[in-house]
């Protein structure tokens, strides 16, 4: 299996991240850029590989994420929802503590669209009686 790789798919908000992983060394790489190159902040980086650390798998597999649309913490918390869609494929054993720590669920929050008449989703126009 060292040429095989497993996919999963991931999304978060508007983002939609592609994740391939195979049995390796630890390489990394989003976008054909290292891993830590990409997520330039500590939080993005710790959210993208927090089911790695769930399974200690950091230097047993190779992943590949292509990642498009959102911002950055979308985009971390859709490698995240991918990347743990790909290791329960490869590990089935990996499913359960996935799911406890919340991985496997898509966080299907969206921005609410404005509405016509408003000044944006919720808010109105200021009201004046007179």
């Amino acid at each position: 299996m060292a040429g095989e790789f497993t996919w999963g798919t991931g999304r978060r908000k508007t983002a939609i991240a592609r994740v391939r992983i195979r049995r390796g060394t630890g390489v990394m790489m989003v976008n054909r850029r290292p891993w830590d190159e990409y997520f330039t902040t500590a939080a993005t980086r710790l959210a993208a590989r927090q089911p790695l650390h769930a399974v200690d798998g950091d230097a047993r597999y190779d992943v590949f994420v292509n990642v498009h649309g959102g911002g950055p913490q979308g985009q971390a918390d859709a490698v995240r929802h991918g990347l743990a869609r790909a290791l329960t494929r490869v590990e089935e054993s990996a499913a359960l503590t996935m799911r406890e720590a919340g991985f496997m669920t898509r966080d299907a929050r969206v921005k609410e669209r404005k509405k016509y008449g408003q000044r944006g989703a919720r808010a109105r126009f200021q009201f004046s009686k007179r």
